[in-house]
């Protein structure tokens, strides 16, 4: 009688054991369903483009946000170089958009605008991408 039993308990957990893990199987599942999805909405989201600068002090501080693209770092860190600002820091992300926030200083004293800078940061996202990629090729 007592080996029947521990034969039968033992039976008994392998099926909870297996009922168990086939509801884990189901909830991994849903979850990878909800992911896929989540990511499938990324996709379609159009982040619209925004662009803020502050003037503190001497720096520049600029927020970009947009969609990504191949040469949007490239093409904004042009645009500063052009307007005569320096870089000091930044901080980029592109893992589903592209932003960035980035504290910009004039290389000399001349007066460079708030609107001059954000407008030329506009510009600089609505270039076209591949003209950068042939420099590099070269």
């Amino acid at each position: 009688v007592k080996r029947s039993s521990i034969v039968l308990n033992v039976l008994l957990q392998c099926h909870k054991l297996k009922v168990k893990l086939e509801e884990i199987h189901r909830e991994y599942q849903n979850l990878m369903t909800i992911r896929n999805q989540y990511f499938t909405l990324l996709k379609h989201i159009q982040v619209s483009k925004e662009v803020e600068v502050e003037k503190v002090g001497e720096e520049f501080v600029v927020k970009v946000s947009c969609n990504k693209g191949r040469d949007k770092l490239i093409s904004i860190l042009e645009a500063f170089e052009e307007l005569g600002l320096n870089v000091v820091r930044a901080r980029v992300n592109c893992s589903h958009f592209f932003t960035m926030e980035a504290i910009a200083v004039a290389q000399d004293q001349k007066t460079t605008d708030i609107n001059d800078v954000t407008q030329a940061i506009l510009m600089a996202i609505e270039k076209q991408g591949g003209e950068h990629i042939k420099d590099f090729r070269q």
